[in-house]
């Protein structure tokens, strides 16, 4: 008999009064549903796995971590260096049976360039984006971008008549709450139509027929119910049951038994992900601390004390159960400009920590309110527990209030947080994606949307901006090294570790782990009973 926790949820999700799944069926279930169905709203991991079922972008990075063709056959920088071309895959159409265009691409570029969208950080270098011919787009860029091509693969293309059929031109705009016509449905060319969509319930994707890669992809899965299923145990639960096949966001404590268990394939490897803690520098006072009329974050040795405060190989072996990488630096190894030096993590030292915040004025520390998400990250909400442990301490009384992804990124986006756990994935593999997003002054030039730590230097700005018009390779590495040199002296961000990725399903599906996270279910092979 299924526990009640269990049923509720998967009465929910609409599971228990399902058929029984064929073959062809995988049942696909996440810690999160994606928060909208726009492919420019919002740039997080969950909605990027879900959208690349129905879209595509121009180019992909595939499992190897390697950048491989999608709508582009090619791309190349012409002999002006500022300007690449792309050729577009001929007889592609979108699931109301338009064919694609050069227009469809100029199109979806520029409205990802849009105020409300969350990737127009990603096209900040862009001057301009011009149709060629109907099968050629070039991109000109504000100076030389030797890496542009990298900050497409989560770019997706969407048809433009659709869009302006349906009053839906404009990124939806997540932050004031607003939808549009793209928040609920679609009109993408990808392998996968949405069929139906319950939000937080359940999400229905069935094959498009007149796919362009269909003979050229194995295609086995012809039907996608993506289940979200918040409670972990659930999740497991539901897998074991056989009420889903395939389950993403594994709890680090259920991995070592299910690994165990012969009626399931478990794969693993590292994810192209740090998790870490965002301190609002910049705030003249706190919002959520009892700390009246100034900022103790905007301390450095208070800063200092936080870092020094924590365990991280503690919260890898008791929380994480050995399944993260424990780093001083909000990279992963993947990413171009890490260096280990930088990935070096202080020893935990609470007498130490104790002495910088009497130093810094704070005795007897003081009380925070530490955000984190509660279904988006491994162990998220377990990682705030035991960071609030270790600043409990040092005399840093700390409030775990945790919420759901959808809130925890709006309330980032919108810098409503003081303390806050986070988690930045690179699908650049790039530094430039780091900085654009993260350290730049919010709101400059499109880049800094996820800056919420009110950190703002002019001269590291100029830096950052430098990286996208940079034509010299070793002068492009000097500043991205000096860049990081300043953001770890600086302490705005303290890295806690690198995520391990580890996948669970039936045996009859082949599903490998690749550093970002993402499957695309048309190269998911489906064994044959």
């Amino acid at each position: 008999m299924l526990r009640p926790l269990l049923t509720a949820a998967l009465l929910a999700a609409g599971l228990l009064q399902a058929p029984v799944a064929a073959a062809e069926t995988v049942r696909w279930a996440r810690s999160a549903d994606p928060a909208t169905l726009d492919p420019h709203a919002v740039n997080t991991g969950t909605n990027f796995g879900l959208l690349h079922q129905i879209y595509e972008p121009l180019i992909l990075r595939g499992a190897d971590s390697k950048l491989q063709p999608a709508l582009a056959t090619s791309w190349k920088l012409t002999a002006d260096p500022t300007v690449w071309e792309f050729k577009l895959r001929p007889g592609v159409k979108f699931h109301d049976g338009a064919l694609l265009t050069a227009d469809d691409v100029v199109f979806s570029l520029q409205r990802a360039q849009a105020p409300s969208s969350a990737l127009k950080s990603l096209l900040s270098s862009v001057a301009e984006v011009k149709k060629v011919d109907a099968l050629t787009v070039q991109v000109r860029t504000k100076g030389p971008n030797l890496i542009f091509p990298n900050n497409l693969t989560n770019l997706f293309i969407l048809n433009e008549a659709w869009a302006k059929a349906n009053k839906a031109e404009q990124s939806q705009d997540v932050a004031s709450k607003t939808e549009n016509f793209a928040t609920r449905n679609e009109n993408g060319t990808g392998p996968y139509v949405l069929a139906s969509r319950e939000v937080d319930a359940r999400t229905v994707l069935k094959q498009f027929p007149q796919y362009w890669g269909r003979g050229q992809f194995p295609l086995d899965v012809t039907e996608l119910v993506y289940v979200p299923i918040k409670s972990p145990a659930t999740r497991v639960a539901a897998l074991l049951s056989g009420e889903v096949d395939f389950v993403q966001d594994l709890p680090a404590q259920d991995v070592g038994r299910l690994k165990a268990d012969k009626r399931l394939r478990v794969t693993e490897g590292p994810e192209n992900r740090s998790i870490f803690l965002g301190l609002n520098v910049g705030a003249k006072e706190l919002k959520y601390a009892d700390v009246k009329g100034r900022n103790p974050l905007a301390d450095p040795k208070v800063r200092e004390a936080i870092g020094l405060a924590i365990d991280r190989d503690a919260i890898k072996a008791a929380v994480m159960r050995g399944l993260s990488n424990p780093s001083g630096i909000i990279a992963p190894p993947f990413v171009h400009g890490y260096e280990k030096g930088f990935a070096a993590y202080p020893k935990a030292n609470a007498a130490q920590a104790k002495k910088l915040l009497a130093e810094a004025g704070y005795p007897n520390g003081f009380a925070i309110t530490l955000h984190t998400p509660n279904d988006r990250y491994v162990n998220d909400e377990a990682i705030s527990t035991a960071v609030s442990g270790f600043l409990g301490r040092i005399g840093i009384k700390t409030t775990v209030a945790a919420r759901p992804i959808a809130l925890h990124s709006t309330a980032i986006n919108s810098a409503d947080t003081d303390f806050y756990l986070f988690g930045w994935g690179v699908p650049t593999y790039d530094s430039a994606y780091i900085f654009d997003y993260l350290v730049h002054t919010r709101g400059k030039d499109g880049r800094g949307p996820t800056n919420a730590t009110g950190y703002s230097n002019a001269e590291v700005d100029a830096q950052i901006a430098s990286l996208a018009a940079e034509s010299d390779k070793a002068k492009r590495d000097a500043t991205i090294k000096s860049i990081w040199q300043t953001v770890q002296k600086e302490r705005i961000y303290i890295a806690l570790h690198d995520q391990v990725l580890n996948f669970a399903s039936t045996p009859k599906l082949d599903i490998p782990v690749s550093p970002d996270g993402s499957v695309f279910f048309k190269n998911v092979k489906v064994a044959k009973p």
